[in-house]
């Protein structure tokens, strides 16, 4: 069976404790590590458990290397200058050219239109990223018939309702979105059925085609000075309520995350969800499609509104009980309805809300002008080519939503949170099992002007990976540490220090754990690894009560020796003699003649009779080999 590390003891005399490195494996019954405990306790996050996921575990983009560790049930890699394979791109509904041209660049991309969900089980396994609309329905057979490979789905457009999350989640899988594109468009369109509703354009138009001159029967309503209720005041609704002021307008809004500040600035009052509904002339939804939100217009809500109402929905189909709508069209709480989204789509052509003399209607047109279709393209082209690159992504939506800015700023502490993880993972010993993880930031910085959610993320994942049977990335890190039972909580120091810099040091303690190396035991009876960024590159500054400051690059052996002259070359000199280069050293000592930490940074992983040679040393008093 399979065992989480070399239990060898390389020194010969009963003082020196040895240990090898731990390297990735897939954990069995006798693995020495095992996730144990009550269920952790999950930070507040926007999207769903932790996302991010990098096609790259290294995440190469940030920290410039174009190593890719491939994972066994992959069988592309990402293209290099090298002329490695390129991965391959699913595209499952029409994407504008230009899009297509920057996946092309990079990836292989395989343009399947109109699949049933057999066809696209059939054809995921082949590829690593997906990309669709809202037609096609990433459902969690899709992620199992992908067997681990596909690791993004990007969705051309805002709504994400047709891919099912939880299962990309626990599959490992990012998904990314396009949020910004269509926003213009989207709004614009909705202003376009406000109008043409308001003043029965659409109707007016059939009735002159048909060879009638109806001018008495298609008078309509004024815009200016009505009450325009905006339900949901994201990037749509609001750019919807600038229009709507311009046309003289009175606009409201409900949205119970939306800022307030945001609002008083567009000149919009943020009322109740009843009040919204109970004061305007006009309501135009634009609201995500969520369980709380499906059918939330249904009979007890347009029992709620103004005789004679007018409805416009150019968000998604299914927060509207269709059903009820047709009801309150044909009793006259509702007197028109503008519809550019459906429950289902497309609708049926019997559909009563299609049908209905006072329903205005489009075939889901929002995003649909010539610029917001090639902006989608090129957004989500870009998204899903940056994830299988394995950099950090502004627009997933089944990870920690940390605006782009942020993301930029914390790249290097990203890598060093892994990294911590890691080290500290591997400098357990014993069987008992780890049963919690204490993440500390010391920032000169209020908490809330320091998002940590991505480092919190980052911890999971180096903590995890190594000890779970599953391959795991940052998306799915969460869940399984979760799965496993395994307890992460966080804490914030205050340091009288710079606001620009955005941490001067994390720290990683894992509690009532033994170690394989006794000197980072620090002296709360912790293992305790600390790290700072210098230069932009991830630094160790501590291990348990020692003081280090080494480069996390490649190797580290951690020496705990008497402090003594020669001590130094001699480690070098076995090392150098057995062509392992050294990169690094540094020492740390209590006192001169007293205990010290050495460490130093290697290329390449010493053999067993190298690591033995080193343990034979008599000021050695134990160490150990770790891979960064």
């Amino acid at each position: 069976m399979a065992s989480m590390a070399s239990r060898a003891t390389f020194a010969p005399k009963p003082s020196a404790a040895v240990s090898s490195g731990v390297v990735p494996f897939r954990a069995t019954a006798s693995s020495s590590i095992s996730f144990e405990g009550s269920q952790s306790r999950r930070a507040p996050f926007f999207g769903q458990a932790l996302r991010l996921a990098v096609y790259s575990p290294k995440i190469s983009a940030l920290c410039g290397a174009r190593r890719i560790r491939r994972d066994p049930r992959t069988s592309v890699m990402v293209a290099s200058a090298g002329g490695a394979a390129k991965p391959t791109v699913l595209v499952s509904e029409k994407l504008g050219e230009a899009g297509l041209e920057l996946l092309r660049e990079f990836a292989n991309v395989d343009c399947s239109y109109n699949l049933t969900s057999e066809e696209l089980c059939s054809k995921i396994s082949l590829c690593d990223a997906l990309v669709v609309r809202s037609g096609t329905k990433v459902t969690r057979e899709v992620f199992e018939a992908s067997k681990g490979r596909l690791k993004v789905v990007g969705r051309a457009g805002v709504g994400i309702d047709n891919v099912d999350l939880q299962a990309a989640t626990e599959n490992g899988c990012l998904v990314v979105n396009a949020p910004t594109a269509n926003t213009v468009a989207a709004a614009e369109h909705g202003i376009a059925l406000l109008a043409a509703m308001a003043r029965n354009v659409a109707q007016a138009d059939a009735s002159m085609k048909a060879g009638k001159w109806q001018r008495n029967k298609y008078v309509g309503v004024s815009l200016v000075g009505k009450n325009l209720a905006i339900m949901g005041f994201g990037k749509v609704g609001s750019e919807v309520a600038r229009r709507a002021k311009g046309l003289g307008m009175h606009v409201i809004a409900h949205d119970p995350y939306a800022p307030a500040d945001r609002a008083r600035a567009i000149g919009v009052e943020l009322v109740s969800f009843d009040e919204a509904i109970s004061t305007a002339d006009f309501i135009s939804l634009h609201m995500p499609l969520t369980p709380s939100t499906s059918k939330i217009f249904n009979d007890e809500n347009f029992a709620k509104m103004k005789k004679g109402v007018r409805i416009i929905n150019v968000a998604r189909g299914g927060v509207i009980d269709e059903d009820a709508l047709v009801r309150a069209l044909d009793n006259g709480t509702v007197a028109q309805a503008a519809l550019d989204v459906f429950a289902e789509e497309p609708p049926a052509k019997d559909n009563r809300l299609v049908q209905h003399e006072n329903v205005t209607v489009t075939p889901h047109l929002g995003a649909s002008t010539t610029e917001a279709q090639e902006g989608v393209a090129i957004e989500i082209a870009e998204a899903v080519i940056g994830a299988l690159k394995g950099e950090l992504a502004a627009t997933a939506v089944n990870a920690p939503m940390v605006p782009s800015e942020v993301l930029s700023e914390l790249a290097p502490y990203v890598l060093l949170s892994e990294k911590l993880g890691r080290l500290a993972l591997q400098l357990v010993g014993g069987g008992g099992g780890i049963k919690g993880v204490k993440i500390v930031y010391t920032s000169a910085r209020s908490p809330d002007d320091l998002d940590t959610r991505i480092l919190r993320a980052m911890v999971t994942k180096g903590i995890v990976e190594p000890v779970s049977s599953v391959f795991v990335n940052i998306v799915n890190a969460d869940y399984i540490a979760k799965q496993r039972g395994l307890r992460i909580s966080e804490e914030r120091v205050f340091h009288d220090g710079s606001p620009e810099i955005p941490l001067d040091f994390i720290q990683v303690h894992l509690a009532n754990v033994e170690s394989k190396f006794a000197s980072a035991i620090s002296d709360s009876g912790e293992i305790v690894v600390e790290g700072r960024v210098k230069d932009g590159i991830p630094h160790l500054t501590s291990v348990g009560s020692y003081s280090v400051d080494v480069s996390l690059e490649g190797n580290l052996l951690l020496c705990r020796q008497i402090d003594q002259p020669g001590m130094i070359g001699r480690v070098g000199s076995i090392l150098g003699e057995n062509n392992v280069n050294v990169s690094f050293m540094s020492v740390s000592r209590t006192a001169p003649r007293k205990q010290a930490i050495m460490a130093i940074g290697v290329d390449e992983e010493p053999e067993k009779d190298v690591l033995r040679k080193i343990g034979e040393i008599p000021a050695i008093e134990e160490f150990v080999f770790l891979k960064l």
